[in-house]
């Protein structure tokens, strides 16, 4: 039995064995033999694969493989521009970047308060003859814009126009030879998902590339009105103000303008056509004049149709009318729905605002209404839109985060026990302690942080909340204060200045 056991076990695994040599050679089959007399066929050159036609899909036709990024950065480079505006002195007011917790544009230099202060921001050529877009926040107030270009070579710029409303602003350089310039694609043609470029110098790191994707379209930043913002994740920092957004056919499709507060890969573009748009109105005077109605908008959501019994859910609702406003002349009344301007179809808020903006002040407008369900016909003449902020220059750009309390953006409550405690301060310090520091307030930009004890303003003490309400409550736009702080994290006290802007 052991014998005819182990003559078994031996045929057994040579017969796994062969099976296995088999398996590995690749096939149980023999290959067929090729006839010596018939020659191998020629074989056809591989067709060459590109990702986006791969089976990905057509999305796959936006992806970073089907173009080459370092192509578009080397044709548009050279049209990229580096701004350096200037402001004379501290008789200027504070000039603001529209960047949630972002410094001042104008940084005062060290030692030197009374001196000029200088900012840094981007721009591109559209032209050959060297007109030039970027923000309004970069050029704001500049007594000297210097450009620098690629190849070394520093410009003065002449101020063309501005809009502060949309942030942007048109200036103009001159040279014995035509510059190169960037191509303008359509900004409403893009697509959320697509690629996108960015060039710009955060930083003062000049000509910096970097790419994304467009991830939001018609984002409401400042003014719900005019905004529509291209939101992108590629990387945008602080000196990017004014460079361009590229798509993948290398063409300006925005004008990189701000950031987010609380991401790092959160940025916004005004988008190419709505600076297209005033381009003429910017060459010829210089400022963007738009149309006016003076009422107050929202649109109609289904419950807000089925609150209201309104019969479609298309058109604008009438939510206030200003006094004295051309609706207001017209007969305008809350509740009206506007559903078309002079039998153009308006569809929402932002359709209204947009067909109203683009006609001239003085201009006849028939409106097209719908009160109570019954249609009517109201014919207005357009006034001329009112600056953001109000007055007769351009107002400061408002911020998502701006201030409201304080006029130096300082909540402050008395110091007891419990807080000397906590915040380790010395024995028998007299103040009140900072409790919170609004985003991009005057008391933000000198540095001061939750925490602090503030001991005098303008070498007079704070001993109570009282007291800190009624110095600051006679403080004025343009102010300046002296704030003499302990800081308990470099346990030093220090004297901040303070300058309260004109908004």
């Amino acid at each position: 039995m052991t014998r005819r056991f182990l003559a078994l076990t031996v045929s057994l695994a040579a017969t796994v064995a062969f099976f296995v040599g088999l398996v590995v050679a690749g096939s149980m089959t023999p290959a067929p033999v090729a006839s010596a007399t018939t020659p191998p066929a020629a074989s056809a050159p591989a067709a060459p694969v590109s990702r986006a036609t791969t089976a990905a899909g057509p999305s796959a036709a936006l992806s970073p493989g089907a173009v080459s990024f370092a192509d578009i950065a080397e044709r548009l480079n050279p049209a990229v521009v580096n701004l350096d505006a200037t402001v004379r002195g501290e008789d200027r007011p504070r000039r603001r970047s529209p960047f949630p917790n972002a410094p001042d544009l104008f940084e005062r230099p060290p030692r030197d308060p009374d001196g000029p202060r200088r900012g840094a921001g981007t721009g591109f050529i559209i032209d050959a003859a060297g007109l030039i877009l970027t923000n309004h926040h970069v050029v704001e107030g500049a007594d000297r814009v210097l450009v620098r270009l690629i190849d070394g070579r520093e410009l003065r710029a002449e101020p063309v126009g501005s809009d502060p409303d949309t942030d942007i602003a048109l200036v103009r350089i001159e040279a014995a030879r035509p510059f190169p310039s960037a191509p303008l694609g359509d900004s409403d043609a893009l697509r959320v998902g697509e690629w996108v470029l960015a060039i710009g110098n955060p930083l003062a790191y000049e000509h910096t590339v970097t790419v994304g994707v467009v991830s939001f379209i018609g984002r409401k930043l400042f003014d719900r009105s005019l905004d529509r913002y291209i939101q992108t994740d590629a990387a945008i920092n602080f000196g990017n103000s004014g460079g361009p957004l590229i798509n993948t056919r290398g063409e300006v499709i925005g004008i990189n303008s701000a950031i987010s507060s609380r991401a790092s890969s959160i940025g916004f573009a005004v988008p190419i056509n709505q600076a297209r748009a005033i381009l003429p109105q910017l060459r010829e005077k210089g400022r963007v004049s738009r149309g006016y109605i003076g009422v107050t908008l929202r649109d109609v959501d289904p419950d807000l149709q089925r609150s209201l019994g309104l019969s479609s859910a298309k058109g604008a609702l009438v939510q206030d009318v200003t006094p004295g406003s051309p609706g207001a002349r017209a007969g305008l009344r809350i509740y009206d729905v506007i559903v078309a301007v002079d039998g153009r179809a308006i569809d929402g808020n932002d359709t209204l605002i947009q067909v109203i903006a683009a006609r001239e002040p003085g201009s006849v407008a028939v409106v097209h209404v719908l009160r109570d369900g019954r249609p009517m016909r109201v014919t207005l003449k357009l006034a001329e839109r009112p600056l953001r902020g109000g007055g007769d220059t351009p107002a400061a750009r408002p911020l998502p985060s701006a201030y409201r309390g304080s006029p130096l953006g300082l909540s402050v409550r008395e110091l007891d026990e419990e807080s000397a405690s906590r915040f380790r301060l010395p024995d028998g310090m007299r103040g009140v302690i900072i409790s919170r520091v609004e985003a991009m307030s005057p008391g933000f930009d000198a540095g001061i942080q939750r925490g602090h004890v503030l001991l005098e303003i303008n070498r007079q003490r704070v001993l109570s909340v009282d007291q800190y309400q009624q110095m600051t409550a006679r403080v004025r736009p343009g102010d300046v204060l002296t704030l003499y702080v302990y800081k308990p994290e470099i346990n030093q006290r220090t004297l901040e200045t303070v300058k309260l802007d004109g908004r």
